[in-house]
């Protein structure tokens, strides 16, 4: 799609127009969406603007933002792009919305998450706008030509109203992707007195082994939640485990001292002959490593929680 603006229009743009390559130019790179005072300053008086709005040459998403595609075909990042401009000069994607584009593992929320400069910062029809009081350049950077906020001070917002488990992910997944800067983060805090997310923050780094717990779906999720109700939280989530000849074997969760491994198997997984052997070639090969190797079902995860945390606590 984005390959085509201002070659094949279908809206009443002529690609062998200056103004029209001009504006095609600039919501390329910005996803397919251009801000009023752009187009201003292309020279398009705000009545050409809604002449062409009328036309359906432009789609109004904001005030003062328009896209050059219907709504409909507008993707995450046409979004975010959209509500970054409509706060502004120097408003930036922060919050959850930011750890999307971290790929933070966050669950969103159908507000597009935006911080502004100055005393304008109040919420817009799909946007909620914070304050950019503490936000200095150094907080901020740009991915997929998107103004957001840095990994460092995305964790700091986000920590502000996400659960204890939700930053510890957040952390995890920087850590998977080697993206933490402990130092960066150490800055931010540095700056954040009064901040309720700091405290939180500054807790899960003391207290949480970084990249212990990365889950891969809510099975493992639940698994681990029955774990740490149990007071037994594993030693590693998905860790990989050699074997002497080569290769080796991931274990769902692993516990060293007493060399435990549990797998959580779902529902559509391993069903198949072959999967099923080799899941037991597998499991043998692990318990001559001195590994004791017990799987619970997706049933008994979701639906029989206390009999799995009373088996556990046994085991351990």
């Amino acid at each position: 799609m984005e390959g085509s603006w201002g070659q094949r229009p279908n809206d009443g743009r002529n690609p062998q127009d200056p103004l029209d390559r001009a504006i095609s130019a600039i919501a390329i790179r910005q996803h397919a969406v251009i801000a009023l005072a752009q187009l201003v300053a292309l020279g398009l008086s705000p009545s050409a603007v809604r002449s062409r709005v009328a036309q359906g040459r432009l789609h109004r998403l904001h005030s003062g933002v328009y896209a050059l595609v219907a709504p409909a075909l507008l993707t995450r990042s046409s979004r975010f792009m959209a509500a970054v401009l409509a706060c502004g000069d120097g408003a930036v994607l922060s919050h959850r919305c930011a750890a999307a584009l971290h790929e933070l593992r966050l669950r969103p929320r159908a507000r597009i998450d935006v911080t502004a400069p100055g005393s304008r910062g109040k919420d817009r029809r799909g946007i909620g706008v914070h304050s950019a009081a503490t936000l200095l350049p150094r907080d901020t950077i740009t991915i997929d030509n998107i103004p957001t906020t840095t990994l460092a001070r995305t964790l700091l917002d986000v920590a502000e109203d996400a659960s204890r488990r939700e930053v510890e992910r957040a952390l995890d997944a920087a850590e998977q992707r080697r993206a933490l800067d402990m130092n960066a983060i150490g800055d931010v805090l540095a700056r954040a007195a009064g901040r309720r997310g700091a405290a939180l923050l500054t807790r899960v780094l003391d207290e949480h082994a970084l990249g212990c717990t990365i889950t891969r779906n809510d099975l493992e999720e639940a698994f681990l939640r029955i774990c740490r109700s149990t007071g037994q939280a594993p030693d590693a989530v998905n860790a990989w485990i050699a074997f002497p000849d080569g290769g080796g074997a991931e274990a769902d969760f692993l516990w060293r001292a007493q060399r435990l491994i549990v797998e959580v198997d779902g529902r559509d997984v391993h069903t198949t002959r072959r999967a099923f052997e080799a899941d037991r070639r597998r499991d043998q090969r692990l318990a001559t490593l001195g590994y004791r190797v017990i799987r619970f079902t997706w049933r008994q995860v979701i639906h029989e929680r206390h009999d799995v945390a009373s088996i556990l606590r046994a085991l351990l």
